[in-house]
């Protein structure tokens, strides 16, 4: 069967790997990013390089976003040269960005309006699952449109997961971000302690990470505190973006969300100390200079 044209929209961290997974599968790509430096690797490869969303998405099947935050996807996919305008009748648009459940009933009032489809399709996993089609795929929306395009998630990822109707994928995606900036927070306050008391570092570690708190993100993280090595596999001040959004989906649940708060504020001063660009690992400092 022909494989369907895709339109794909941000070409960060994430989204460059996931275009880049669809290219190696053989889909035909056409790709926008804002920055069009960051587009031109792909023209190399094969991909249709857009001047807009709305350019990328005229012939797509299928336009997927993934993109930092709510402003940066409303900016793709509406307005005069959004994703919506170019999208033809019978469209399939997953919104891959970890956003409100509020953009995303927004968004799939668009797609209705212009008579295209819409999944609400955020990932757990980083820049290494990325590259190498390891995403898990958390999905609010319809049945059947999930299986219409099932092999287009395959290409990218290696489980598919319903969760709900439409909005439940975000929901799930901040509940799952919320949890791991707590751990991250926490373990930067623990090495923090461990550090400055004399302990031996490696040993203590290895009973953290080895033992009930050792959870892969904290064993992954904790490597990269003590190198130090804050290359970004997950930018700091977007973790710090998804705790703000899930305390705010927790605010409207009535669940004051206390330690995603302490959490975010520990996030912030680490953006204030100038590391928002960096890996989420470099929430440690600000507790190293005390």
């Amino acid at each position: 069967m022909t494989k369907p044209s895709i339109a794909f929209l941000g070409l960060g961290t994430m989204g460059g790997g996931m275009a880049r997974r669809l290219l190696a599968n053989g889909f035909p790509l056409a790709v926008f990013n804002r920055n069009a430096e960051k587009s031109k690797p792909f023209a190399v490869d094969g991909a249709t390089v857009a001047n807009s969303p709305r350019e990328a998405a005229k012939k797509a099947d299928v336009i997927i976003s993934m993109v930092a935050d709510d402003n940066a996807a409303r900016s793709l996919w509406f307005g005069e040269k959004g994703a919506l305008a170019g999208a033809k009748a019978g469209t399939i648009c997953i919104e891959c960005s970890t956003v409100t459940v509020g953009w995303i009933h927004d968004l799939a009032a668009g797609a209705q309006k212009h008579k295209c489809e819409l999944l609400d399709a955020p990932v757990t996993g980083s820049k290494n699952q990325a590259a190498s089609g390891e995403l898990n795929f958390l999905v609010g929306g319809d049945s059947a449109t999930l299986e219409k395009v099932r092999p287009v998630f395959f290409a990218m990822g290696k489980n598919v997961s319903l969760l709900g109707p439409m909005g439940c994928g975000a929901l799930v995606k901040l509940i799952n971000n919320f949890v791991c900036g707590v751990q991250v927070a926490a373990l930067a306050e623990a090495l923090a302690m461990i550090e400055r008391s004399g302990l031996d570092s490696a040993k203590a570690l290895e009973i953290l990470t080895g033992g009930a708190p050792g959870s892969p993100l904290v064993k992954a993280v904790s490597t990269r505190m003590t190198k130090p090595d804050f290359t970004p596999n997950f930018l700091l001040r977007l973790m710090a973006k998804d705790l703000g959004y899930a305390i705010q989906e927790g605010g409207k649940l009535s669940v004051e969300l206390l330690t995603a708060a302490a959490a975010l504020t520990a996030f912030q001063r680490a953006i204030a100390a100038g590391h928002g660009d960096k890996d989420i690992a470099a929430i440690v400092e600000p507790f190293r200079k005390g």
